[in-house]
């Protein structure tokens, strides 16, 4: 299921190491020369992701196949942008907290665009940007961010096994048995080569 519906997904999630400025979090922050990723490295990280039609959702069969495939029984959908998310200033600066899941994050992007920030094996920070027809799955116990990028808005399908579990833990939560795990698969992909960090 992880390697299907790959065609053209470079036009919808695009990745790239990140700058240290500490200027607008919704501008691009390339680092000076650009240093782009290729997606295969985001499945290093454990990092999923597909392209997929997002204007017939609701009657999308390979949407139905990855939800039962990866038993996505939960389903809803949220516009993150000024007119739409409660406390809007409150919200963006909390999905920009580093934090980690005890379970997958799993998002689709309908509408819209934005930013999921996550740490490479040597602990540098790059930057995933997602627009509409990215689906994309952080594994649980991977730090990782949000924020929107200047376009202010996307409008993006939450997906969850079982009863959803927002909880976000701060970093530094290393103790959790979702970040050990997370560690520990990490280095079996990377065959123990390279630093990772806690």
């Amino acid at each position: 299921m992880e390697n299907e519906f790959q065609d053209g997904k470079s036009e919808v999630i695009e990745a790239w190491y990140m700058d240290d400025s500490k200027e607008d979090q919704r501008r691009p922050h390339h680092r000076e020369p650009k240093e782009f990723i290729p997606i295969n490295k985001l499945t290093e990280l454990g990092i999923i992701s597909w392209r997929l039609n997002p204007d017939n959702w609701e009657n999308d069969e390979n949407l139905k196949r990855i939800r039962e495939a990866r038993g996505y029984s939960y389903v809803d959908i949220c516009d993150v942008c000024p007119e739409k998310l409660l406390n809007y200033d409150a919200k963006i600066k909390d999905f920009f907290e580093e934090h980690l899941h005890t379970d997958e994050e799993i998002r689709y992007c309908l509408e819209g665009s934005g930013y999921f920030d996550v740490r490479d094996q040597n602990d540098q920070w790059i930057r995933i940007a997602v627009k509409k027809g990215g689906m994309i799955v952080l594994p649980a116990g991977m730090y990782h961010r949000f924020t929107l990028d200047t376009e202010n808005y996307i409008k993006a399908m939450r997906l969850f096994v079982g009863d959803p579990v927002w909880t976000p833990y701060n970093r530094p939560h290393d103790h959790l048995p979702a970040r050990k795990e997370y560690l520990d698969n990490l280095l079996k992909i990377d065959g123990g080569n390279q630093t990772v960090e806690c």
